[in-house]
């Protein structure tokens, strides 16, 4: 049986991680267009990706009983 919290937690690491490795893949880039909407996007991956880390963690620590 799967533990509360654990999907979520798995599921925001590995979107964290996309948006992180999206974000590398930019960096080499330094001229950036005011209509280049990729930042905004990996940014908002980024956060909804650490949004499940942080939820599903706290769904493991309140659920250890």
């Amino acid at each position: 049986m799967v533990r509360e919290g654990l999907i979520p937690t798995v599921l925001g690491t590995a979107v964290a991680a996309t948006g992180a490795v999206l974000r590398g893949m930019d960096t080499g880039k330094r001229r950036m267009r005011r209509r280049d909407i990729m930042p905004m996007v990996e940014a908002g991956i980024i956060g909804f990706g650490l949004a499940h880390v942080v939820l599903g963690a706290i769904d493991l620590i309140q659920n250890r009983r």
